[in-house]
């Protein structure tokens, strides 16, 4: 499909979802788009640098920022958002992004339980750091083909640069149509997942993980405390590679959108979940 198919696609996916906001495609470039949303580029960092003892938390944690927060921005100013290896702003972002491995050991006490008889009591995510490391070394992302990872809106890419994939943010009842969909499009009763991770690491690092494998996989995240801070309330992910979503698109027409289906009482408590939130469309 061409972009601008795709686009008139989702045109007519978002009408019968009831979802104002269009979906952001994830790729990866060697350059990035102009005024895209980052972080700044930080202290170096290295599993090597970390076992010699030479890698200053207190510096890395001076350019600090969430993937999830500036793709936040991204979308406010229907912009771009961008994370590298040297502008890496998140120590698990980072390595969710496919941007450095391996990974650094610091992770697996932060998300955990942090370190004994140290003020880091840890966030707790994880029941110890060996979990933390097991889970690490599962997500496993591969090499990335691109010096950034960029996240921007679908409407703003091209036939020349097509996302790899594509990322809803919606609300439990537009995520009703989006699961029903995927579920019609594949007949695959497991074909939507919802493993632990981070915020980025739901729309970017599991997607991969299932592409990588040959499976079709939409993943629901937005389950990371950390990362709620830059989602609107009662909100979550749902990412899907472009392969599927094309497909899904195409399923369209024989779908229960354009049937005689319980989708209808759905669709009208979309809108009151829309006018709730002050969010109507026009």
């Amino acid at each position: 499909m061409t972009i601008q198919s795709i686009l008139n696609d989702t045109a007519t996916f978002l009408d019968h979802l009831g979802l104002g906001e269009e979906p952001f495609g994830a790729y990866y470039s060697d350059s990035k788009p102009e005024d895209a949303y980052g972080p700044k580029e930080g202290t170096p960092i290295s599993r090597e640098l970390e076992d010699r003892g030479e890698v200053d938390m207190q510096e890395v944690m001076k350019t600090f920022s969430c993937v999830i927060g500036n793709i936040w921005l991204a979308r406010k100013k229907n912009g771009a958002a961008f994370i590298s290896a040297k502008q890496y702003g998140c120590l698990g972002g980072v390595y969710y992004c496919s941007m450095m491995k391996p990974h650094l050991r610091f992770i697996e006490h932060y998300v955990s339980t942090g370190f004994k008889g140290t003020p880091l009591h840890g966030e707790r995510y994880m029941p110890s750091p060996d979990a933390m490391r097991e889970f690490m070394l599962k997500v496993n992302p591969r090499k990335a083909p691109g010096k950034y990872c960029i996240f921007k809106p679908l409407s703003q890419f091209s036939d020349a640069e097509l996302p790899e994939f594509v990322i809803f943010f919606a609300r439990p009842e537009v995520l009703t149509g989006l699961f029903t969909q995927t579920v019609f499009t594949t007949g695959d009763m497991e074909c939507v997942v919802s493993p632990f991770g981070a915020g980025c690491t739901n729309i970017i690092s599991w997607p991969l993980y299932y592409k990588e494998q040959g499976l079709e996989k939409a993943v629901i995240g937005g389950f990371d405390p950390s990362a709620r801070k830059f989602m609107k309330t009662d909100e979550l992910t749902f990412t899907v590679s472009l392969s599927l979503y094309e497909k899904m698109l195409a399923a369209l027409p024989e779908s229960m959108f354009n049937h005689e289906t319980d989708w209808k009482s759905v669709r009208k408590k979309v809108e009151r979940s829309a006018k709730a939130w002050g969010e109507e469309q026009e």
